[in-house]
């Protein structure tokens, strides 16, 4: 079940990229059939409680959540994927809300657990929406992320160098070349599980191919 609430002023993730959020909700779609779903079962495994998806997109991961999620907030600031987002398939109560992920209408301490999935490669600073997922979180909760990140190949790494500008022009902003798990623990999360795979739903390598799967805790000061 899904609710939704109208947009505060203020957005600016993904918010102006209205053709390239419907090609995004259908690559998101078919990407689930060649593996993306069970990444999202691994991602979200053993959750409970309340938690704060950041950059819902169009609502992919509801149906993933185990049952003894309490309620997902799902931001979401583009009004196409949040529209997706409203009627997508869950099997826990989700609120999808307009907010970007460097301002959450939610109060410290208040989430048991903080979900990037495929969002820290587009937000404009993506050390800030990691300081916001902290502010959020309570005492010992965890961060999830599932993101396309900088290949570990130096060749690789270069090529991505490369083709960003380009990359990010037609491809609403997205960044292939980021170092997403350096910024997680440049944030003052400790990581405490990853898994690194090259994922290749249409059997073509291309510069967003290397993937992380992983946990983060923020150790008490």
């Amino acid at each position: 079940m899904t609710s939704t609430t109208g947009a505060p002023t203020g957005l600016s993730d993904r918010l102006h990229h209205p053709i390239f959020a419907r090609l995004y909700a259908r690559l998101a779609f078919s990407a689930e059939a060649a593996g993306a779903a069970e990444h999202r079962d691994e991602l979200l495994l053993g959750l409970h409680g309340r938690i704060a998806e950041i950059g819902a997109g169009s609502g992919t991961n509801f149906a993933h959540y185990p049952s003894e999620v309490r309620e997902v907030l799902a931001f979401e600031p583009e009004p196409y994927l949040r529209r997706c987002a409203a009627v997508a398939r869950s099997n826990v109560p989700v609120g999808v809300v307009a907010a970007s992920a460097t301002a959450l209408p939610i109060a410290a301490g208040s989430c048991d657990a903080v979900v990037f999935s495929l969002v820290l490669c587009t937000v404009a600073s993506p050390a800030a929406a990691l300081a916001e997922a902290a502010r959020v979180l309570v005492e010992g909760g965890e961060l999830r992320f599932y993101e396309h990140v900088r290949a570990s190949d130096l060749r690789a790494a270069h090529r991505q160098d490369q083709i960003d500008r380009i990359w990010s022009h037609v491809a609403g902003g997205c960044h292939c070349n980021r170092d997403t798990v350096s910024t997680i623990t440049a944030a003052g999360f400790t990581v405490t599980e990853i898994r690194q795979f090259d994922f290749r739903p249409r059997g073509v390598s291309l510069p967003v191919t290397p993937h992380v799967i992983g946990t983060a805790i923020v150790l008490a000061s």
